[in-house]
């Protein structure tokens, strides 16, 4: 009997071994595709009631018998993925997985429209994302070109224009708020928008606020909102980088072609984000090199950033800490061109000039929150700019700004919460080419948010703003806004807004006076704020269809403004010369209107072993000068009726694809000067009839090849302007021809 035992004992131990010999071990990683982040108690499903999950680092493993089989990967919020595996005998197998959000889009949490955390869905004003992925997926390391790839937004050789808002403006004065986690970062000179050292590194999300947003955010609000959102820590380290060359491919008009040696451009970027206890660490660096497809257009850039907090042990709900943005810029900014014929992509050596730039804002914050229903928030920002041109000293420029604000937010009850800050910005200009200014703005706002009924919501805010410059106050402003969302079905969302906006000419626009070539600019000390608003109705529909996942956006828009500054070209008087001659000046000699239509979508599907996104959005406006009597209208300058892009992602295991379209039509209007028989080839020789012939609008697609070596590694090609379009964007200002770039990009 015990032999027999024994027997059968062996004979077991001997066919568990056959068969642990025979199975198939797999084991691997769950994790966020795009921030590489863990996802704690995934569902691996191999079965019918047969799986398992992943550990506190998102790493599982199991023991399967050989055969034809789907692993099903799922966790909440994110798209399944299904990976389809022919497993034999012994085999062992590393499977890491990274599953793409699928929380509906509408979902997504905001902070900039109304200055407190809320979903996309529940804002009465309309809101475009960028994802933290965009710039690398498409790379972009120049926030300027991200921003100009959006839909519904125009840039101008730096002046940012949202739904028609602005024209150009020669880089003075701007009307859209470009802010670094909430805090405005506009120039105080110019007041323009210092594009090259805002944060592409360390990067949550960008939020995009269309319309006028003078309530929460004050003067330079008029037109919109553009807030660089930085990432916080997460429960793992990570830390990303990249390399990449390139070069220029030749023009398609070959006369323009300049240079002997290829065109090249260098980037690299590093940045590191980590948890220290209660301390949380962001540090990031950019390093550019860029030769220039323009002849006297090459610049290096550097820039750094640091974000550092800390929660408090001792006191529950304290947080403080420090933000650190800083950059150094040697570049020559492109003016006016040589000629049509040879040297459109040739600077003309009149206006070339060299610029040695700095910048550093240090941003020190304490938050507290006392409890669920109160908030406080003490924000402040020491921001300094210096302008250097070696070749002319007497266009140096100074400006140093501290801006404070105290934010307030209290919930009343259920169903209605308030909102109440005050703020200061005072800013100093030491420049020969300006004058010695200061100015000084102080504000009061205040916002109610209710829920009136179920699925109802308001919003009603008003600001109080006073400007004073060099001692001299101006009238204490009063802007207001209000809207409302109207939850119609599940994931339909109905609102509707109006809110006035207001802007405080630049210390530019007043007292800049100086000579680019036969360009010369003249100083107005007497020009007025420029005021206005903006109004709309839209709907966002949520998709959850099977696999298909995103969201739609469909609204209509109405803005009028007035006494808009542009420049002038015009005889003035030269007080250095004592005699009237011709050049621009900044005027108060616009009243816009401008109304149309936009639709955005982003929607994400699997199907099978492919993943696909798109995102994309259509513009039609109709941007006119206002006349009250009804009169014949102009359309305003350097503006165009349409405008689309599509962006599609193609992921197929280890590799992807991105296609990005772009057309826009045709600038409507330009200023005469460029246009009249007796001053267009004074200032740009030839551009008459390019101008003629050429000005039709235009179509760009960009091709963008990725393959994952690992999770960590990824190798990516991209060929900007695939076609090789001829463009422009303001006159004279010839556009990117075909270029090529290889990155190595890594996560870890």
């Amino acid at each position: 009997m015990m032999r027999s035992i024994l027997t059968l004992f062996l004979v077991l131990i001997f066919l568990n071994a056959s068969a642990q010999d025979n199975s198939v071990f797999i084991y691997g990683r769950v994790f966020d595709a795009e921030n590489k982040t863990p996802l704690v108690g995934a569902n691996i499903i191999y079965g019918r009631n047969q799986g398992s999950i992943s550990d506190t680092k998102g790493n599982y493993s199991i023991n399967l018998s050989p055969s034809l089989l789907n692993l099903t990967f799922q966790y909440v919020g994110y798209v399944s993925e299904v990976k389809h595996l022919n497993l034999n005998s012994g085999d062992t197998i590393q499977l890491n997985i990274g599953l793409i959000p699928a929380v509906n889009e509408i979902d997504q949490i905001v902070i900039s429209a109304n200055k407190v955390e809320q979903k996309l869905s529940d804002l009465t004003v309309s809101m475009t994302l960028i994802k933290a992925y965009s710039p690398g997926n498409n790379h972009i390391s120049d926030p300027q070109e991200l921003i100009a790839k959006t839909p519904g937004i125009e840039v101008l050789d730096g002046q940012a224009s949202i739904r028609g808002g602005s024209g150009f403006s020669y880089g003075a004065g701007s009307r859209v708020m470009a802010l670094i986690d909430g805090l405005p970062v506009i120039a105080a000179d110019a007041g323009n928008i210092k594009w090259q050292f805002l944060p592409l590194e360390n990067l949550s999300q960008i939020e995009i606020i269309k319309g006028a947003s003078s309530v929460l955010y004050g003067s330079s609000a008029l037109n919109g909102v553009i807030n660089f959102r930085t990432a916080e820590a997460g429960i793992e380290p990570r830390t990303k980088f990249f390399v990449e060359s390139g070069f220029f491919d030749q023009p398609s008009n070959k006369d323009w072609k300049w240079w002997d040696t290829p065109r090249v451009f260098t980037n690299a970027s590093l940045s590191h984000l980590q948890k220290f206890g209660n301390t949380d660490l962001g540090i990031a660096a950019t390093f550019a090199f860029d030769n220039g497809y323009r002849k006297l257009n090459d610049e290096k850039l550097g820039r750094f950033s640091l974000r550092l907090s800390h929660k408090s042990e001792k006191l529950e709900g304290l947080k403080y800490g420090l933000n650190l943005n800083s950059g150094m810029t040697q570049k020559i900014d492109f003016v006016l061109w040589e000629n049509a014929i040879t040297g459109a992509l040739k600077h003309s050596e009149s206006t070339a000039t060299k610029l040695n730039g700095t910048f550093y804002a240090i941003d020190p914050f304490i938050s507290f929150r006392r409890n669920k229903n109160t908030n406080h928030d003490l924000r402040m920002r020491l921001q300094a700019t210096s302008n250097r041109f070696p070749d002319d000293e007497q266009t140096n420029s100074d400006a140093i700004t501290y801006y404070t604000e105290y934010q307030l937010q209290h919930k009343l009850s259920h169903f209605a919460t308030m909102n109440i800050g005050f703020s200061e910005n005072y800013s100093e200009v030491l420049s020969n080419f300006y004058g010695d200014h200061q100015t000084l703005n102080l504000a009061g706002f205040s916002q109610f948010d209710m829920e009136v009924k179920k699925n109802v919501k308001l919003v009603a805010g008003v600001r109080l703003e006073q400007n004073i410059q060099d001692g001299n106050p101006d009238e204490l402003v009063p802007i207001f806004r209000t809207g409302i969302n109207y939850k119609l079905a599940g994931y339909t969302f109905l609102r509707a807004s109006f809110g006035q906006g207001y802007r405080y000419p630049s210390i530019a626009e007043k007292f800049a006076s100086t000579r680019l070539g036969t360009v010369k600019i003249y100083p107005n000390p007497d020009i007025q704020p420029e005021s206005g608003w903006n109004s709309e109705i839209g709907i966002k529909q949520g998709l959850m269809i099977g696999s298909l996942n995103g969201m739609i956006d469909l609204a209509a828009f109405y803005s009028q403004n007035k006494n808009m500054i542009e420049y002038v070209f015009g005889q003035y008087y030269d007080p250095v010369s004592d005699s009237y001659d011709l050049g621009f000046q900044a005027w108060n000699s616009e009243n816009s209107r401008v109304y149309g239509t936009e639709f955005e979508f982003q929607l994400n599907q699997s199907i099978g072993m492919f993943t696909n996104s798109f995102r994309g959005g259509y513009m039609f406006m109709y941007p006119v000068e206002y006349k009250k009597d009804d009169s014949e209208t102009e359309f305003l300058k350097y503006r165009r009726k349409h405008s689309a892009n599509l962006e599609w992602i193609i992921r197929l295991g280890k590799f992807d694809m991105g296609l990005n379209l772009y057309a826009k039509s045709k600038i409507m209007k330009i200023d005469k000067v460029f246009l009249g028989e007796l001053t267009r080839e004074d200032i740009m020789p030839g551009f008459y009839d390019y101008w003629l012939v050429n000005n039709k609008g235009y179509f760009l697609s960009d091709l963008v090849l990725g393959f994952r070596k690992s999770e960590q590694w990824k190798v990516s090609l991209a060929v900007k302007n695939l076609f090789n379009t001829e463009y422009m964007g303001r006159p004279g200002d010839v556009l990117p021809h075909r270029n090529i770039s290889l990155r190595l990009s890594g996560i870890f």
